[in-house]
């Protein structure tokens, strides 16, 4: 069960860093189109671009749950550099040079890059113009089967990785091949609608050529690996976005009828490191603690800050703070609230955290939690949003809702879109708070719902949590109206990290209005 995860510590030649300019090659590359020789070495470079996924997750979390109302800097009345960056994330008003916003572009991109240079040493080869995925005649020992096979995998996780990218940036670079740094500074933005196309070809492909049995008979070595089950997950999740509910709605039936995914039946559970890749979850990012390099840190950016080895071993930052109007949302007898928050401390001194993404580690800043990115109940509630009002997709909530020990909603009890609409969107959020959900969530109503807003939903939290939260950051004081004008449409989207527009001489990238 943890092969995947001790393979992760393998070397990979390509995983190093690079210059400013994005897929600037470095000269470790040089002898990639000879290291590409047979299956061995093909897969060895596949598990270098899932362990590239790292580090974009340990990032991920600030751009889109601490901008959500789901979490809030725990130090507000912090003067370190580190906790203003995060607290100018969550307040909306992030520089163009924000190191984080920065870092989670760089490091996405540099695994691109790994997956291209892999896909394109088996003749993997996107057709821009009809939005198609080909296989190319290449000199390797590699069979075309294989090839495809790990190949449904690679584009996966370039889909995943561009998913994001655009959800959180716009129009972004699309490069889907290697390129060299010169070529590198002629390309320019593309718009979301290049972008999804590409996203779209990958999934389908990855859905067309993956592995597809069922979950119960999956071998422990392919644990964790990106199957087709998981690409269409993706991709549902993709049509839905793109509003394309019928087509959505096609694939996770299917899911829910021939993968042999299901519900776990304690929600606690899906997250134990005890109970890793269990039935409910289609693809996670794995983490091995032991000292090899490959543990994770977030553990102890999200355990409370001076809470020594109370919560995870080696003290806390307190990142990620649960916010007192997510806390208050769930209900007394939903068994969700113990596991999704902890409390550390009574009284005005208690503490909360995101307990369910915490283990202790016996080494501080390596833990064995794996982050879960897909997963069945997203199955359930995606096909409700995709069928809407109606007593089968209510049906589907109430799995998850029963599963949490809260009484079966009645159709009697939404009887409007409006009504549907806010009971959906709530049981997402306690489903799946600190997953990094929310955020994209909100994104994707603003499109597909009517009286769901993002920027409405941003301007109550702010309401909310003011005098409980944002009055107490350091000069300058914001007031309430002050910190809201910040919320705009615009900023909706993240600024393009400013060293990519300033590094470029040849071509003029534009910025994202608002910044």
């Amino acid at each position: 069960m943890k092969m995947l995860k001790y393979i992760f510590v393998l070397s990979f030649a390509v995983l190093v860093s690079c210059n400013d300019v994005i897929d600037l090659e470095p000269q470790s590359n040089l002898n990639t189109n000879s290291y590409y020789s047979n299956l061995g070495e093909v897969n060895n470079a596949l598990i270098g671009c899932y362990n590239g996924l790292q580090k974009t997750l340990t990032e991920e979390w600030q751009l889109t749950e601490l901008r959500s109302d789901n979490s809030v800097m725990g130090a507000s009345s912090s003067q370190s550099q580190v906790n203003r960056d995060l607290s100018d994330l969550d307040m909306f008003f992030p520089s163009t040079s924000h190191l984080g916003i920065a870092s989670y572009w760089q490091n996405t991109y540099y695994n691109i890059r790994n997956i291209n240079t892999l896909l394109n040493s088996m003749g993997v080869n996107y057709n821009e113009s009809d939005g198609t995925i080909a296989y190319e005649d290449v000199k390797t020992t590699v069979s075309l089967a294989d090839r495809k096979k790990v190949a449904a995998e690679a584009l996966f996780l370039r889909a995943y990785h561009y998913f994001n990218l655009v959800r959180l940036y716009g129009g972004v670079f699309l490069v889907h091949e290697p390129i060299t740094p010169e070529q590198a500074k002629d390309v320019n933005r593309s718009t979301p609608e290049v972008i999804y196309k590409l996203i779209i070809a990958d999934l389908l492909n990855a859905a067309a050529n993956g592995v597809s049995v069922k979950q119960a008979v999956i071998p422990a070595n392919d644990l964790g690996r990106a199957n087709a089950w998981a690409a269409k997950t993706l991709l549902a999740k993709v049509y839905l976005t793109l509003n394309r509910k019928v087509e959505a709605a096609t694939l996770l039936q299917d899911i829910i009828t021939n993968s042999g995914y299901k519900l776990q039946t304690d929600y606690a559970s899906i997250f134990s490191i005890a109970n890793e890749m269990n039935s409910e979850i289609l693809f996670a990012i794995r983490f091995k603690g032991g000292g090899l390099g490959i543990g994770s840190t977030l553990p102890n950016q999200f355990a409370p800050l001076n809470s020594g080895a109370a919560v995870a071993n080696g003290d806390g930052r307190g990142y990620n703070y649960p916010s007192q109007e997510l806390n208050n949302l769930y209900a007394a007898t939903d068994t969700r609230k113990a596991a999704n928050i902890g409390v550390l401390g009574t009284g005005t001194a208690a503490k909360l955290y995101p307990k369910k993404l915490i283990s202790s580690p016996a080494i501080a800043n390596d833990a064995e939690n794996d982050w879960v990115v897909l997963r069945y109940a997203d199955v359930l509630l995606m096909l409700s949003e995709a069928q809407g009002n109606t007593s089968a997709s209510l049906a589907l909530i109430n799995q998850t809702r029963t599963r949490a020990g809260l009484t079966a909603l009645a159709d009697t009890s939404v009887k409007t879109i409006a009504l549907f609409e806010n009971v959906l969107s709530n049981e997402r959020r306690l489903e799946f708070a600190f997953e990094n959900h929310r955020w994209f969530d909100l994104l994707r109503a603003n499109t597909t719902f009517t009286t769901i807003k993002i920027e409405k939903t941003m301007f109550d939290h702010q309401t909310v949590m003011y005098p409980l939260h944002y009055k107490n950051y350091p000069a300058p004081v914001l007031t309430l109206a002050q910190l809201q004008a910040f919320v705009t449409k615009e900023r909706m989207l993240l600024p393009i990290p400013q060293r990519e527009i300033d590094n470029n001489t040849r071509i003029k990238i534009d910025q994202n209005p608002g910044y």
